[in-house]
C-alpha cells in the first residue's frame, strides 16, 4: 500500500523559465536512466524477493524513486513555464510544446516514449543488486552532465540532491549485496581448467595475467564494503 504526501520530498524552485532546458530534464523523468525506471525496477524488483530484509529494501528505494519523479516533474513544470512556445526549443523533443500541453510527458530528452524494455528484473537477487548498483551509477552520471548545463542555482541545487541521494542507494545496494552468500547466481558453480584461460587476441603484447578465479567467498564482516565509502 503506498501513501501519497502533498509535500514534497524536497522543495524545487527555478530561478525563471528555460524550456530548453526542461527538454534535458526529461531525461531522467522518461529516460533509460530516468527516476520513472528507476522505481518500476525496484517496485518490481520487490515482488519476486522472499528475504523482506531485500524486499523492504527494493520497496524503500522504489518508492522514494516516485518521490525524486515528482520533483523532476515539478522541476520541468516550472522551467515550461506557461506559454506554449515551440520557438523557445531550439533541440531535442517538442511533443512537450505540440502534443501534451506543457505536462512533462513520460518521454526522454529526444521524445522516445518510456518503455518497460528499461527495467531489468531477473529473480536472481545478487543479478539484480548488480544492476541496481549500476543503474545508480548512470543516474549519477546524467545528473552530473545536467548539473554541468545549468546557471540556475534553484536548479543545480535540485540536481545535487537527487544526485546524492542516488549516492545514498548506491551504498545501501552495495551493503545489501554484501550479505548474499551461496545463492542464486552466487552459488560456487566451481572452477575448471577452462575457467583459467585467458585468450590472448591482440598484439604486439598481452596486459593480463592468466585468470585465477576462486570459489565465491563474500565477508560478511560489518566494516567490508563492495563500495568505498566516503571519508
Amino acid at each position: 500500500m503506498f501513501e501519497h504526501k502533498k509535500n514534497l520530498l524536497h522543495p524545487v524552485k527555478v530561478e525563471k523559465p528555460n524550456p530548453q532546458y526542461a527538454v534535458l530534464m526529461q531525461e531522467q523523468l522518461g529516460g533509460c536512466n530516468g527516476e520513472v525506471k528507476a522505481a518500476m525496477q525496484y517496485i518490481s524488483q520487490s515482488f519476486r524477493a522472499k528475504d523482506k530484509v531485500f524486499k523492504d529494501l527494493f520497496l524503500d528505494i522504489g518508492t522514494e524513486e516516485l518521490c525524486h519523479m515528482e520533483m523532476v516533474a515539478e522541476t520541468i513544470n516550472l522551467l515550461n513555464g506557461d506559454k506554449v512556445d515551440a520557438t523557445k526549443v531550439t533541440s531535442g523533443e517538442i511533443e512537450t510544446m505540440t502534443t501534451f500541453g506543457l505536462n512533462p510527458a513520460l518521454i526522454n530528452s529526444s521524445g522516445h516514449p518510456w518503455t518497460a524494455d528499461y527495467v531489468t528484473v531477473t529473480g536472481d537477487l545478487a543479478a539484480d543488486l548488480l544492476a541496481d548498483i549500476a543503474s545508480e551509477q548512470r543516474a549519477k552520471v546524467v545528473y552530473e552532465y545536467l548539473h554541468r548545463q545549468i546557471k540556475d542555482p534553484y536548479v543545480q541545487e535540485t540536481i545535487m540532491f537527487l544526485l546524492e541521494r542516488e549516492e545514498a542507494h548506491n551504498a545501501l545496494l552495495c551493503e545489501a549485496l554484501n550479505k548474499i552468500t551461496d545463492d542464486g547466481s552466487n552459488r560456487n558453480f566451481g572452477m575448471s581448467e577452462d575457467s583459467r584461460l585467458y585468450f590472448d587476441l591482440s598484439k604486439p603484447r598481452r596486459y593480463f595475467d592468466d585468470p585465477n578465479p576462486q570459489p565465491v567467498e563474500i565477508k560478511r564482516d560489518k566494516h567490508s564494503s563492495c563500495c568505498k565509502k566516503k571519508k
